[in-house]
């Protein structure tokens, strides 16, 4: 594992998008051999490579780097947040040579603090961070959190965070998808749960959607009902329109014995059409679940078809066992069951990178149940991955070691994959 160290910024004289012929990049080549080189190097190493000329932190932080890229290589790389990306940095992760690599925090507002359950997604060369769950300052009572409508995006050509026009209705906790098309992203219900308080918040069912090109943000048709906790994802439909998904989620809520409030869990999806020359009504697909099945409520993700000919793979993670979900039939079935547990309870990581299945757990860090002295004397420990190929039917396994100063809480962290 190797863990690279942020470049120092560019000077007003440097311009990233040219560079000038007489500088060459590698002596004896011509620039634009020298630039295909160059656009071979892993993604995650290149941090440390800019500093050792000018001409390369040029040609490094430059958009013709990530055109040859997008045109020969591209590497899988996967964002991680461990905590409120205001105060702790978020790092990128390289599967391929195990390699991490620092972002910049996010721009800080002196009033806001403990951002959590917001929607991280990559769309371009751009990692747009959305909504989430905070603590607010100027707000009564002061530890009653509250849902956020800001939106940031990373460029990773300027390596800086851009601060968006907001969301109409503030929201956490919320389905979200991208429609790489479009240039947009829509999001769906959301609510203001807290990660301290995990059996509270308030429920929404607006539904929005970005347009990147214009910075604005487009009310449309709401969810038939107020859902919070869910998953959003995008599938092709009829001729070259495309449907937009939500499933999950919980709703309202009971309370057990009069007191402790338990969530009352979806068992159906949502389906909304997108047209070009606009959006279609909700059609409810009814309970995923047979009768006398027990419903399961693990963490979804989709596997999406790099040819776009084919529908995405979802999966269910619940517990030690990984469910597959068959739009044809409207029901999840198992697919198989995770090789290697865990010695003890212990919470899990869920996220496709590169059309395969990670499932990640801490090995030799911290447990959930532990007080918070014993967890500021541990480090963070080592991440092991056990991943699931879902067409050769294969598992393999990945270790390495934590940049990380303090503990990961995989139940909480926020991951991104970006093709780069």
């Amino acid at each position: 594992m190797s863990i690279l160290s942020s470049s120092p910024s560019p000077s007003p004289s440097m311009n990233p998008h040219e560079i000038d012929e007489a500088q060459t990049l590698i002596p004896g080549l011509p620039n634009d051999v020298a630039s295909l080189i160059l656009s071979f190097l892993p993604y995650s190493h290149h941090c440390r490579l800019k500093p050792t000329c000018k001409p390369w932190y040029i040609f490094l932080t430059s958009k013709t780097l990530l055109s040859l890229r997008r045109h020969n290589r591209r590497s899988h790389l996967l964002c991680i947040f461990p905590e409120d990306p205001h105060v702790s940095s978020p790092f990128l992760f390289d599967p391929e040579h195990l390699a991490w690599c620092p972002l910049p925090p996010m721009p800080c507002n002196p009033h806001e603090y403990g951002l959590c359950n917001f929607t991280s997604i990559s769309l371009g060369p751009h990692i747009y961070v959305l909504g989430g769950s905070l603590f607010d300052t100027r707000t009564f009572p002061l530890d009653r959190p509250s849902p956020s409508s800001s939106a940031f995006r990373y460029n990773f050509v300027t390596s800086s965070w851009d601060r968006l026009a907001p969301m109409i209705s503030p929201r956490g906790s919320f389905a979200c998808a991208a429609i790489p098309s479009a240039d947009q992203i829509i999001v769906a219900g959301g609510g203001s749960r807290h990660t301290m308080f995990r059996a509270a918040g308030s429920r929404i069912c607006s539904v929005e959607r970005y347009d990147v090109d214009t910075d604005q943000w487009e009310a449309l048709d709401g969810l038939p009902r107020f859902r919070a906790g869910c998953v959003g994802f995008t599938v092709k439909g009829d001729e070259e329109d495309r449907e937009f998904w939500v499933m999950g989620g919980y709703g309202d809520s009971r309370t057990v014995s009069g007191v402790f409030p338990v969530d009352e869990y979806y068992k159906d999806a949502l389906v909304m059409e997108l047209k070009e020359n606009g959006v279609g009504k909700w059609r409810e697909l009814g309970d995923m679940w047979a009768a006398g099945e027990t419903p399961r409520f693990g963490k979804i993700v989709v596997v999406e078809d790099e040819e776009g000919g084919n529908a995405p793979a979802i999966f269910m993670l619940d517990d030690y066992d990984i469910l597959r979900y068959n739009m044809d039939s409207n029901r999840w079935q198992k697919e198989c069951g995770i090789p290697r547990r865990a010695a003890c309870k212990t919470s899990f990581g869920f996220i496709v990178l590169n059309g395969e299945l990670h499932v990640m757990t801490i090995v030799n860090g911290i447990d959930s149940t532990e007080t918070r002295r014993s967890r500021q004397q541990k480090r963070a420990g080592t991440l092991f991955m056990q991943i699931y190929h879902p067409r050769k039917k294969s598992w393999r396994f990945l270790v390495t070691k934590l940049p990380f100063r303090q503990p990961l809480d995989l139940s909480t962290t926020v991951m991104c994959p970006i093709r780069l």
